[in-house]
């Protein structure tokens, strides 16, 4: 069983703004940890995975960020979509390069923003679904048990006995009932308070050859479209034949193209400090503390200020009397927030390409 990695890194994140931009996004930059985030997520692979079989898909503007900062993947590795179109036509791309080195392989899908703590417990529950995915032929998603009623992520729901017998139960492999989307705090509540509840991480599992049948068979066009790229990869206009049929795909997510209706779809229940590095709340929480539960990097004074997150990477910023909020610094672009409003800083992103202010962008 050869495994490959397949990490997906093509978005802005723009709820991260003003730190992360279209050309520096988010994965490129040190928002936790020591390497920035593409590099923490290639190096919690290892052992596991050689560099050699690690993939990035990311889009033409981030290519050269990642031949910097991941200089140990193969720079043929790299495969850069034309224009992003969500998860879906991003995992199929992949999967039909996949296919010419190793049909049966396993295909490990990771987004490259994540945090994770306990690494050998990741990799422990990794590798049960890769075995899993290979001896069942099966779709798994690496589900997270919840600390707290999040309205921030996805869910699923989970059943107790899998569709099969299997060995693979006994260790937290479970078939999916049904996956939920972001929901309000009080239904939440109810999701957690039923214990059948994982959050969605975003990772899967499984092999190339059963990702492709469940591609052609639940997102058909998809498929065509993706072959006709696969069966353009050696002609001399590939790039201008790629770029005319992603132009006519239609954006769709994995979870709503393939994982919802696929009958085959097992869940692995996972405790090792997972979190989606998604906005400044989740990354005020995350972070050291000082008394006042302050968070601050960079030149700052704080004087009767708490529970406030403070970024600068230039000039000093002070702060009196306040409480609760996200300041962040940039040399061209300054935000201030509430904190717990900070997944509305996407709005701020939306009005600048409505304006068309493509300098902070």
């Amino acid at each position: 069983m050869n495994i490959y990695a397949v990490i997906m890194a093509g978005g802005v994140g723009s709820r991260l703004w003003p730190k992360s931009r279209e050309k520096s996004p988010k994965q490129l930059l040190h928002i936790l940890g020591e390497g920035t985030m593409i590099q923490n997520t290639i190096s919690r692979l290892q052992p596991m995975i050689p560099y050699e079989n690690i993939f990035i898909v990311t889009n033409k503007a981030q290519i050269e960020g990642f031949r910097e900062q991941a200089p140990q993947i193969p720079v043929g590795n790299l495969i850069a979509e034309p224009f992003g179109r969500n998860t879906a036509p991003c995992i199929a791309l992949a999967a039909s390069r996949l296919r010419d080195l190793d049909p049966e392989g396993i295909m490990v899908v990771l987004p490259a923003d994540h945090f994770i703590q306990n690494v050998g417990e990741f990799q422990l529950k990794l590798r049960l679904a890769c075995d899993a995915a290979y001896e069942m032929r099966c779709l798994v998603t690496m589900g997270i048990m919840p600390t707290r009623p999040e309205t921030g992520f996805g869910y699923i729901q989970h059943g107790e006995k899998p569709g099969q017998e299997n060995r693979f139960h006994a260790d937290g492999l479970r078939p999916v009932l049904t996956f939920a989307e972001k929901p309000d705090l009080p239904t939440a509540e109810r999701f957690l308070a039923s214990g059948d509840f994982l959050w969605n991480s975003g990772m899967f599992v499984w092999r190339v050859d059963t990702i492709e049948r469940a591609v052609e068979r639940y997102l058909p066009d998809l498929y065509e479209q993706i072959e006709a790229i696969h069966a353009a990869r050696e002609t001399d206009d590939y790039q201008d034949r790629l770029e005319s049929i992603y132009s006519q795909i239609h954006p769709i997510s994995i979870d709503y193209g393939v994982m919802e209706k696929a009958d085959n779809v097992y869940v692995t229940q996972c405790e090792f400090g997972w979190s989606d590095v998604g906005s400044w709340d989740e990354t005020y929480r995350l972070s050291r503390k000082d008394d006042n539960a302050n968070s601050i990097v960079g030149d700052v004074v704080t004087i009767d200020t708490h529970r406030t997150f403070v970024r600068t990477a230039g000039k000093m910023v002070a702060t009196v009397g306040v409480e609760d909020l996200i300041i962040v610094d940039t040399p061209d672009a300054l935000l201030i927030c509430k904190r717990g409003q900070s997944q509305r800083v996407q709005a701020v992103v939306d009005y600048l390409r409505r304006k068309k202010i493509n300098g902070l962008l």
